[in-house]
């Protein structure tokens, strides 16, 4: 999760784009002396994820809310479990409402579609699920937070934390020689080179040049054993590019070290949570 003041920077713009004007249904309706308590509920079976930004919402409309987990993070959750209870004012919960569910849907979204890519597997493989940097402009913590709650792993956090040559880079280099050498020569000695190809064609040049990690990126599923089988020993394998689910097995079995799915993160649906408030007194 992000630093306690960068989250508190991200929940005041997510609670701006909702209370600047106020809440004039809630003033209008429940009195200021009114107290509540809310009880976030599982819709649908889902892995639990977005408690501590839930909360922060919570608290920074009202610090004087009480906010309760009553599941912890990546648990997997039934339809109809409590997750998370608030307690306080309740135009606070209500103020606070959509803000805090926004948030706990999309990571607990996020955590739950990653545990399904996890669970596809098969036995004992050793094949790593993992993100990619296609995320929500801002959210990206909180996000990558959400694919390791569910089980997953993350890819590079960002341009700057490792290398990864891809088509364009290669374009405009003049070819795969010319940008693994390159980077070699200039990336930090921590730092293992990483190069996304198209074909096996382009693999066998990737592997001459001596790339540390080959992105087979839309290979066939003939093609990926093809490749696992000449780059076995020489450098990891990571397949990327159309990964469905219905593939997960395939591609485990076909001994593939990495396998990057942004649909975990740019196309997943959001979990099926609700706050039932109950008025107290």
């Amino acid at each position: 999760m992000l630093a306690d003041a960068l989250l508190d920077e991200l929940v005041d713009r997510a609670l701006a784009e909702d209370l600047a004007g106020g809440d004039l249904t809630t003033e209008a309706t429940v009195e200021a002396e009114a107290r509540a308590i809310g009880r976030a509920v599982a819709r649908s079976e889902l892995v639990v994820c977005g408690g501590e930004v839930f909360a922060r919402v919570f608290y920074r409309v009202d610090p004087g809310v009480r906010v309760e987990r009553a599941l912890p993070e990546g648990e997997n959750a039934e339809t109809g479990s409590v997750l998370w209870i608030a307690e306080g004012r309740a135009r606070s919960l209500l103020m606070a409402e959509r803000t805090a569910l926004n948030f706990a849907q999309r990571l607990s979204g996020i955590a739950t579609a990653a545990r399904r890519y996890v669970g596809a597997l098969p036995p004992g493989s050793k094949t790593r699920i993992c993100d990619t940097r296609k995320t929500t402009p801002g959210l990206r913590a909180l996000e990558r937070y959400a694919v390791r709650c569910g089980g997953a792993h993350n890819h590079r956090d960002s341009l700057g934390s490792a290398v990864l040559i891809k088509d364009n880079h290669i374009a405009a280099a003049g070819g795969i020689r010319a940008a693994i050498e390159r980077a070699r020569a200039r990336a930090p000695h921590s730092s293992r080179i990483e190069i996304e190809v198209s074909s096996l064609a382009e693999l066998e040049q990737a592997l001459e040049v001596g790339a540390e990690i080959v992105m087979l990126d839309n290979f066939a599923p003939a093609d990926v054993l093809e490749g696992v089988r000449l780059t076995r020993g020489r450098a990891l394998v990571e397949v990327s590019g159309g990964v469905t689910l219905e593939r997960i097995a395939e591609l485990g079995k076909a001994g593939v070290d990495v396998i990057s799915v942004g649909a975990l993160t740019h196309s997943v649906a959001a979990a099926d949570i609700a706050l039932d408030v109950e008025r107290l007194g």
